[in-house]
């Protein structure tokens, strides 16, 4: 190694040194001058102990908490990070059970959550992901198409994308043309992503599934403004599996078994009306469709349609049409 790459290379020391405290040490794992010295000669950099006890000083100066530990087990060890290890498991679960999120890039980002930490505790966030075998998006591109949403939201820009669905043979089929809408929010719903849009074909508010969606793209067209008397929290709270459609006002009854449910469903500022001793009532938006019909129903007979009469009148056909399904079986 001639002079020149020598003398380079120990101008890196200080950043090797930063490099090996946050990869290599914890407060169960603090390392010993010696192997410090025996780490940066695997970089190809000489060190003595003089020297590196002030570039330890130079880095806790810079930000770095570095504590020495005493006694049995002595060494040093970087005491806090920026992220503690229950946040990185935290992250890490979220990451795993993301529905909207590919396996591939799953692992892409596990594996940079483990980087925030040390090799020692990255062990237990490893550990941690395999919590369950759940079903995974197939869209390779989603992760690129929420950063194009989200740039576009943040223009008032148009987008323009496709639209698919899968057959049997979980084959990718489109729908007719380009969708072109005005982006208004991003919405984590049911664990999938869902834009919601003004959407040019039916001049109207809806829905798409991110994951669905390929060849985002931003136009040049500014958006469609957002209604004045819109509302995205009202608009979540009406819709059910993110069904799209008209909301309308409903009146219902429940068993007071249900008020954790029903607040958690359409939020804490709705009001609960008394019905007697063992029910309420409450007045709500909601979307009418069969998605609604399929929520209200796990209740059995502790939920029950008070108003309108003709969605009573709807509720019993659905009803009726399942019914005759079984039964043609």
């Amino acid at each position: 190694m001639n002079e020149n790459v020598k003398n380079s290379f120990q101008r890196l020391k200080i950043l090797y040194l930063y490099k090996i405290m946050l990869e290599q040490t914890d407060e169960q794992h603090p390392i010993t001058m010696s192997e410090i010295i025996s780490q940066l000669k695997l970089c190809g950099i000489s060190a003595e102990r003089k020297a590196l006890y002030q570039d330890i000083e130079a880095l806790c100066t810079f930000g770095l908490d570095i504590k020495q530990l005493k006694g049995n087990t002595s060494g040093y060890y970087v005491a806090s990070r920026e992220f503690e290890l229950p946040e990185l498991k935290l992250l890490a679960d979220a990451v795993t059970s993301s529905r909207f999120l590919t396996e591939k890039k799953s692992n892409e980002l596990l594996k940079k959550i483990e980087g925030l930490s040390s090799v020692h505790e990255a062990k237990q966030i490893h550990r941690q992901v395999f919590v369950s075998n759940r079903a995974k998006a197939m869209n390779e591109r989603i992760y690129i198409n929420v950063d194009t949403i989200h740039r576009a939201i943040a223009e008032g820009k148009k987008i323009s994308f496709k639209y698919f669905d899968y057959d049997l043979e979980k084959k990718k089929k489109y729908r007719d043309g380009l969708r072109v809408c005005s982006p208004y929010t991003l919405s984590w719903t049911d664990e999938r992503y869902y834009l919601i849009a003004y959407y040019e074909k039916y001049t109207s508010i809806s829905n798409f599934r991110v994951d669905r969606m390929e060849s985002v793209k931003i136009l040049e067209e500014d958006i469609v403004p957002k209604p004045a008397d819109f509302s995205i929290a009202e608009y979540m709270n009406s819709s059910f599996s993110m069904f799209s459609g008209e909301s309308r006002d409903v009146k219902l009854r429940f068993d007071n078994k249900l008020i954790n449910t029903v607040i958690d469903r359409f939020g804490k500022d709705v009001s609960l009306i008394p019905d007697g001793n063992e029910h309420f009532t409450v007045h709500v938006k909601v979307k009418a469709e069969a998605p609604f019909f399929a929520w209200l129903f796990q209740f059995g007979s502790k939920a029950r349609i008070i108003e309108p009469e003709e969605l009573k009148t709807r509720y019993l056909v659905h009803l009726n049409e399942v019914l005759s399904n079984l039964q043609e079986v």
